[in-house]
């Protein structure tokens, strides 16, 4: 591999790991394997490794794990909480083996658990009392969601021991719910109309980050604990301070095993792929880690994950079923993706009937024909993939799969570059492709236009009343109200919604109008360096691409993207709507609420907690995420938690969200 081709092959590995991380860790939405995730991972780190003058602090590699969620305070981590490597083979556990006893000497002693797919937590204790509890978020800081984990009944509010050693002690373990709770849990959400919970562990990641405690009471989600980052006095031993700590309150993963040898270890893992369909959690693998806290130490970590632990994962759940037929879907950049059609086959609870075979070319490695038998796997025990094709049980009238040379959706001519996969429709105006686009200019990240969902946007185009994200800027309530569905307050909720993105800042917009390659980062580089949209449109590459971290395949998109008159059009919308399409300088803000301090509780109808946040901040003022005799306003919304009668109590200022509006919005005129 040259040095050129090595470049490439790195950029779209970290393209596509961080893609992969945002819809696993952000949306808890995967939408691939574990085990094809983790060889993408274990292939860039071995390019950077081979080609280090292409390292960058960027890297997926030098990360930890998942974004921080917005409502949240935030806490850091005094001890980043890192993610483990995995291996899926004994050759690869017996390697890692070899690398400890080369270090230390000797072959270590290992304590190993089940691997409970649940979600990363960390719980701190103070004097013997819960001081609080955060989510592993970026693995130096975490979301605070202490009150959601009080709700939890496994987690003691109070350890059950009086001994110093225990008194100030930090755990860390995995938030899950057990299958009989998901599988009620999921048949009411059926029952009420609302979305299913893929599996367990997303639906207690999705639980304990709600913002109403309320809710996360009401689903029972339950902790194990099994690390503790800092040894405590008197323990070498991680097998016998956690055996200690199941003592004094705290529920410590089951089935905690020490191993005086590899071969044990070996055993237990043969063990456990047959004994965790029997489990009341779902687990994934077994944790390996070395017993010592000397030895740990002595081995160190990364600046991804330790070296005296490894995760020995099991394969995806497979099963077999007939591929029927064939299907093209067309996305947002027109990039065709070949969907397989199944006779419908149960698949870990599961029944599937569509899976990803991701690209012609994947296809074609695989062999893979319409009619074959073929295995399908749940990627990552949630997306379901075509695996491979059962050739034995071919009977001859089995299909070769060969891509058309035109688009599904609008009969435009398909296109593959040099040096891609993917095939992709160029027409700007083909219908999946439009609706796609208006979808993402809509999403959070992007215009944040709030009930401008995937059936809204359809109804939009059916009708007519939109031809592309351009024209939401003039939709009239009263053409709202015409549709069926489309009430005075959903139609009027929608058209304030759309007013409102008018301010999303300028590099938002960049990032919502849909340049190729350009991400949230790369946005806010080209509105820092281009100040307007004007500017923008006519840079040069040579301009683009002296940007720091813009590469040459952004600059190139950048430049190309408004070649393009369509895309021409959408932005002299966007400047006749007043979308801001500029860097707008800060007013300096008269610091008025210096000093005083916020506490909210409840849900508020026109702002969102974080938005809240920043307008006392903005002002000077400080928000707390509990309730203490510091506190100058308590600010209650609808359904308000334990933090209203704390306030209560303390006979603090308690005014609601109207009162709280009227404050700022009266200083902000003042000032």
């Amino acid at each position: 591999m040259t040095k050129e081709q090595a470049k490439k092959r790195i950029e779209k590995l970290r393209e596509e790991i961080n893609f992969h991380n945002y819809r696993y860790y952000v949306l808890n939405n995967p939408v691939i394997s574990d085990f094809e995730y983790d060889l993408l991972m274990k292939e860039l780190i071995e390019l950077e490794k081979k080609f280090p003058e292409f390292k960058d602090k960027t890297s997926p590699t030098q990360r930890i794990g998942e974004e921080l969620t917005e409502g949240f305070k935030q806490v850091t981590h005094k001890i980043p909480m890192l993610s483990l490597d995995n291996t899926y083979s004994f050759e690869e556990l017996e390697e890692f083996e070899k690398r400890i006893t080369k270090e230390i000497k000797k072959s270590p002693t290992y304590v190993v658990t089940p691997k409970v797919d649940g979600f990363a937590v960390s719980l701190v204790y103070r004097e013997g009392a819960l001081e609080y509890g955060a989510t592993r978020g970026n693995g130096i800081m975490g979301d605070d969601i202490t009150n959601n984990i009080r709700t939890i009944k496994s987690v003691p509010l109070k350890l059950l021991t009086h001994e110093e050693k225990f008194k100030n002690i930090e755990v860390r373990g995995e938030v899950v719910m057990t299958r009989e709770k998901f599988e009620k849990l999921n048949a009411k959400r059926k029952k009420e109309g609302l979305p299913l919970f893929a599996n367990p562990r997303n639906a207690a990641a999705g639980t304990i980050k709600h913002l109403a405690p309320k809710i996360v009471a009401e689903r029972e989600l339950d902790m194990v604990i099994h690390s503790v980052p800092q040894p405590v006095e008197g323990y070498d031993s991680l097998y016998d301070l956690l055996t200690d700590l199941s003592k004094i309150g705290l529920k410590i993963v089951p089935y905690l095993k020490k191993c005086n040898s590899l071969e044990e270890v070996k055993s237990y893992c043969e063990e456990f792929k047959e004994k965790r369909k029997t489990l009341p959690y779902e687990i994934d693998g077994v944790v390996i880690k070395v017993d010592s806290f000397s030895l740990q130490h002595s081995l160190g970590v990364t600046t991804k994950s330790p070296r005296w632990a490894i995760a020995y994962k099991y394969p995806a759940p497979q099963a077999t079923t007939k591929l029927k037929e064939i299907k093209l879907q067309v996305g947002r950049t027109g990039i065709i993706t070949p969907v397989a059609i199944l006779e419908p086959v149960k698949l870990g609870g599961v029944t599937i009937r569509r899976a990803t075979l991701h690209n012609a070319e994947e296809i074609a490695r695989k062999d893979i024909r319409i009619g074959d038998i073929v295995f399908v796997e749940r990627g990552g025990e949630v997306i379901p993939e075509v695996v491979k094709p059962v050739k034995e049980r071919r009977v001859g009238d089995e299909l070769v799969f060969k891509m058309p040379k035109k688009c599904p959706a609008c009969g435009s001519k398909l296109i593959r570059y040099e040096g891609e996969v993917a095939w992709r429709c160029e027409n700007v105006n083909c219908p999946p492709q439009v609706e796609r686009k208006i979808i993402y200019f809509a999403s959070r990240d992007a215009m944040n236009i709030e009930g401008l969902g995937v059936k809204v946007v359809r109804k939009l185009l059916h009708y007519k009343l939109i031809t592309d994200f351009g024209d939401l800027y003039f939709l009239k309530k009263e053409s709202l109200l015409q549709l069926e569905g489309f009430q005075e307050k959903m139609a009027q909720n929608l058209v304030t919604a759309i007013e409102k993105s008018k301010e999303r800042e300028f590099y938002r917009v960049i990032y919502a109008i849909g340049i190729r390659f350009v991400g949230l980062h790369s946005a806010k580089l080209l509105a820092e360096r281009f100040k307007n949209i004007d500017k923008l449109m006519n840079a040069s590459y040579e301009e683009i691409i002296k940007i720091k971290d813009i590469g040459p395949k952004v600059a190139d998109s950048v430049v190309n993207f408004f070649k393009v008159e369509n895309n021409l059009k959408l932005i002299h919308k966007l400047k006749s709507a007043k979308v801001n399409l500029e860097v707008k300088e800060e007013k300096e803000i008269p610091q008025l609420l210096k000093g005083q301090v916020f506490v909210f509780t409840g849900t508020l109808k026109e702002f969102t907690r974080e938005e809240a946040k920043r307008r006392v901040e903005e002002l000077g003022g400080e928000v707390k995420g509990s309730v203490s005799s510091r506190v100058d306003f308590v600010v209650v919304g609808e359904n308000p938690g334990s933090k209203y009668t704390k306030a209560q109590e303390l006979g603090l200022k308690i005014i609601g969200e109207e009162e709280f509006k009227n404050m700022i919005k009266k200083i902000s005129a003042n000032s």
